[in-house]
């Protein structure tokens, strides 16, 4: 029998491309959208868009009438109001769960791990966050594991930081080098030597449908860890030069500019608390991941940072590939 999946921030980078990868995976896909004849246009595939707010608990237990999957991809833009919204958010997704018995999907982040985490970070290292949006991250999923007690089931997918054709406004795209004109230099937050995990966005969404498409088989409350691409600033700096054809210049990254200004900008105050991730090597252990689905879904990097540029208006797309 085929299953329903409600997909809540379906318009948004991780949600919109969960949504195409279960299609993909012959689920049918819900929608919650307050503004859904616009996503509507904007996104491909045979989507059920409902209107609603995922603040309002009542328009997320409607949408979840008889689904037997939620994937809570909501996140506001540019880390605004996290405090405000992060956790009522999930809470009227925990209430829908378990009024359905649906399971949960959460694409968990590295902000849970404090300066103490370093190197390949396994699932169950311990979760010291110092930042504020580590602190809410955490307690989010303190929520799900206490939801179990009520029936609740879940799966957390950590990543690190996301890239691919959705993810405008990220690092990639929107702080190591802007969006809209060609690469020519870029702002590495770290030290070039240092490994960082990073996400490829159609690949962390093939591998939570492969989760889902075995959802039975997990435990109540799940957690798996989605390696990526673990690449150094040197390895950026080198896939841009095979991808462009021009090698970009490397400038110091302005932490004293950020930090000057983050009083009167709340995307850049939250940008600076994140600099300790960036500092050293901070990668994911997929060890429990590759047990349950088999190898993790792996794009080449050249591929993946490609299609990511000419998404982002940085790379024109090749004529066979307009042509296509």
């Amino acid at each position: 029998m085929t299953k329903t999946a409600l997909v809540i921030g379906a318009a948004g980078a991780f949600g919109g491309q969960a949504a195409q990868a279960l299609l993909a995976h012959g689920w049918r896909v819900r929608a919650l959208q307050r503004s859904p004849d616009a996503a509507r246009k904007a996104t491909p595939g045979d989507v059920d868009w409902r209107k609603g707010d995922a603040m309002e608990r009542e328009d997320v237990r409607r949408a979840a009438e008889g689904v037997q999957v939620i994937v809570h991809a909501a996140n506001p833009a540019g880390y605004r109001n996290w405090g405000g919204t992060i956790l009522p958010m999930i809470d009227n997704t925990i209430a829908a769960s378990i009024a359905e018995g649906a399971r949960m999907l959460i694409a968990g982040s590295v902000y849970n791990y404090g300066p103490d985490a370093r190197g390949r970070i396994a699932e169950e290292a311990p979760q010291n966050p110092l930042t504020r949006k580590g602190k809410l991250r955490v307690e989010l999923e303190r929520r799900l594991r206490s939801a179990a007690q009520e029936g609740g089931k879940s799966v957390v997918l950590r990543a690190g930081d996301f890239f691919g054709g959705r993810a405008g406004g990220n690092w990639l795209g929107g702080v190591i080098f802007p969006a809209g004109k060609p690469v020519t230099r870029l702002m590495y937050p770290g030290p070039l030597a240092a490994p960082h995990a990073f996400a490829y966005l159609p690949d962390l969404a093939e591998a939570a449908a492969r989760l889902l498409d075995r959802e039975d088989e997990l435990a109540a409350v799940a957690s798996f860890h989605f390696a990526g691409h673990a690449i150094t600033g040197h390895d950026l700096v080198e896939t841009l030069r095979r991808v462009t054809g021009r090698k970009p210049a490397v400038l110091p990254f302005p932490w004293l500019a950020v930090a000057a200004a983050g009083p009167f900008n709340e995307t850049l105050r939250e940008v600076y608390e994140m600099r300790y991730l960036w500092r050293e090597d901070v990668l994911l252990d997929n060890g429990r991941l590759t047990a349950a689905i088999g190898p993790e879904p792996h794009t080449p990097l050249d591929d993946a940072l490609r299609t990511t540029l000419i998404a982002l208006g940085c790379l024109q797309a090749a004529p066979t590939a307009v042509a296509a």
